[in-house]
């Protein structure tokens, strides 16, 4: 596989994992000495915002993935979508720059006596809640790329 999609692949685990909320699986995506940092989309482009929220270190992305993130709901979810992957690999230094989306998505409970007749196709909602960039650095050392600085830039408003 080449070092580009080995970047992808690591996005793709990511969003996964945040999805599931497994803050296990997330941080073992990170260096030991990661920082997340996260922004408001600012007036005059991405590196003007408002710094939000900051985490440092693989242990406290673990935890915060695990204990700050509201739980998903009965028949709920969340779905995390990337698009526009811009990446670069310089030796053993990478990053990728990607859009992102995500999706609340609520399925409504089957009736007790069945769903009604004409009833037909998905059942639920799917709403958009979040969109923004995202930017990860990369290192890879003995073989494997690790994150060693992520940006999450909201383009609304996030209150922690």
């Amino acid at each position: 596989m080449s070092a580009e999609n080995e970047i992808r692949e690591i996005l793709s685990r990511y969003t996964r994992a945040a999805d599931r909320r497994d803050g296990e699986a997330l941080a073992a995506l990170f260096a030991p000495d990661a920082v997340v940092e996260v922004h408001l989309h600012g007036p005059d482009g991405l590196d003007d915002g408002e710094l939000l929220g900051k985490l440092i270190g693989a242990e406290q992305i673990e935890m915060a993935m695990t204990t700050a993130m509201a739980p998903h709901p009965p028949l709920g979810w969340s779905h995390h979508t990337t698009y526009d992957h811009l990446v670069s690999v310089h030796g053993d230094e990478a990053s990728i720059e990607a859009q992102f989306i995500t999706f609340n998505v609520v399925g409504t409970r089957k009736p007790v006596g069945g769903w009604p007749a004409g009833t037909f196709g998905a059942q639920g909602t799917i709403t958009p809640i979040e969109s923004g960039y995202y930017r990860f650095t990369f290192r890879r050392t003995d073989g494997a790329w690790k994150i060693r600085h992520q940006d999450v830039i909201h383009d609304i408003p996030y209150v922690f």
